[in-house]
């Protein structure tokens, strides 16, 4: 997740590929004429529903380690690892009441953002296609993505959908229930893998298997290409919100601790406890054959995402809380772009699709008898036909 990947792209080549499966899958038109990743043929779980094909091991389904996977996998665990300090360091100052108004206003004006980056940007936007938007938008959103350091756009967008394609089988990047042996040790295993362990291994999806759309739009490219330059300006905003609001140095270094080091920290594991807990934890309203959970006390700190359960069984819609009470920080600015004409097709769910999933309180996800399960392309977590999947909104 937090993979520093334009390593390889700056030092290997224009995709940071040095071997492995060059070849897209095949592509197809949607309704909205773009050319996304066709659907994977697929059998059938016992329950019925498919899953991809393609066994976890396949040549092709994994990115090849390059020649600097170690240099990549130490930049990981210096970007874990030092926002961990960092909030040591801010604890003891909170607790020498050394925390100023303006620091908790720069975490704030920084963590908004960069999450919104994430959860609109790179998940509802280019993982699902759950709406469209103008270069400048999807430009300003992949952006604020990019200062939360969770890797570069396409990366992220590929180990995503391969999550959706496997979830909770063998090839998933971070299940928590997955191959991690039994007895009472084996949910701290998986929560752990889930949560963290993952991003430090060699089973990141094959970006040109599973986004090979990504690479046909010229915006998202060069972000990826350039993911540094905005990882290095995600903190260096902080820095300058610090001085211009005190005028000193040390509000300056504070302001880069609050707004850049501990907004990380945050938003990481606040990223990685959709994996983890949000696969353990909470209840299930659909039917989606897999573990996912709605979390609602992770919904305000994620903007949304910890309705998981909800997205898992509509993964094109924009709105993941589907219900009056589900907060979803992510799909009020969707709906603001759109109310404003900065946003278009924006993909919503009818009151009888989700009736159509919905489990009742003692019925089992995984069973046949909860019915009208995630077809083919919704599994994969790539944009259906929008002419019968979802209702666009002006």
């Amino acid at each position: 997740m937090i993979r520093v990947g334009p390593l390889r792209k700056l030092l290997c080549g224009r995709n940071g590929n040095t071997g492995g499966s060059r070849n897209p899958v095949p592509t197809h038109a949607a309704g909205n004429g773009e050319h996304v990743a066709a659907t994977i043929e697929s059998p059938s779980r016992p329950n019925g529903e498919a899953v991809a094909a393609v066994p976890a091991r396949a040549a092709g389904e994994f990115q090849t380690p390059g020649r600097f996977n170690a240099l990549d996998k130490l930049a990981t665990l210096v970007a874990t690892a030092v926002p961990v300090a960092a909030l040591t360091a801010g604890v003891w100052l909170a607790w020498d009441n050394s925390l100023y108004w303006q620091d908790i206003v720069i975490f704030l004006a920084c963590y908004i953002p960069s999450a919104l980056g994430i959860t609109v940007g790179y998940h509802r936007l280019l993982t699902h296609r759950s709406f469209r938007c103008g270069p400048v938008v999807r430009a300003l959103l992949i952006i604020c993505g990019a200062t939360a350091l969770e890797g570069p756009p396409i990366e992220w967008v590929a180990n995503h959908r391969k999550h959706h394609a496997f979830s909770d089988e063998h090839g998933d990047p971070h299940s928590p229930h997955v191959g991690h042996g039994t007895g009472w040790r084996a949910p701290l295993r998986g929560l752990w893998h889930a949560h963290l362990g993952w991003v430090f291994g060699d089973g990141f999806a094959n970006q040109r298997r599973y986004a090979p759309d990504l690479f046909d739009d010229p915006v998202i490219v060069f972000i990826d290409r350039t993911f540094l330059l905005w990882a290095l300006v995600g903190l260096a905003i902080p820095f300058g919100l610090g001085y211009a609001l005190t005028g000193t140095l040390t509000g300056a270094l504070l302001g880069l601790l609050w707004g850049g080091a501990v907004r990380i920290l945050v938003l990481h594991h606040v990223t990685f406890s959709i994996n983890s807990l949000c696969h353990f934890f909470g209840r299930q309203d659909y039917a989606t054959g897999d573990e996912s959970r709605n979390l609602a006390w992770l919904a305000p700190l994620s903007l949304g995402e910890a309705w998981h359960n909800n997205h898992h069984a509509f993964p094109t819609s924009a709105a993941h809380g589907l219900r009056r009470r589900q907060l979803d920080l992510s799909w009020l600015l969707i709906e603001a772009l759109s109310k404003v004409g900065l946003a278009s097709d924006v993909v919503t769910i009818s009151s009888d699709r989700r009736e159509k999933k919905r489990c009742g309180p003692s019925a089992d996800p995984r069973s046949p008898s909860c019915a009208d399960r995630n077809d083919p392309v919704e599994l994969l977590g790539l944009p259906a036909d929008a002419s019968t999947e979802a209702e666009a909104v002006a």
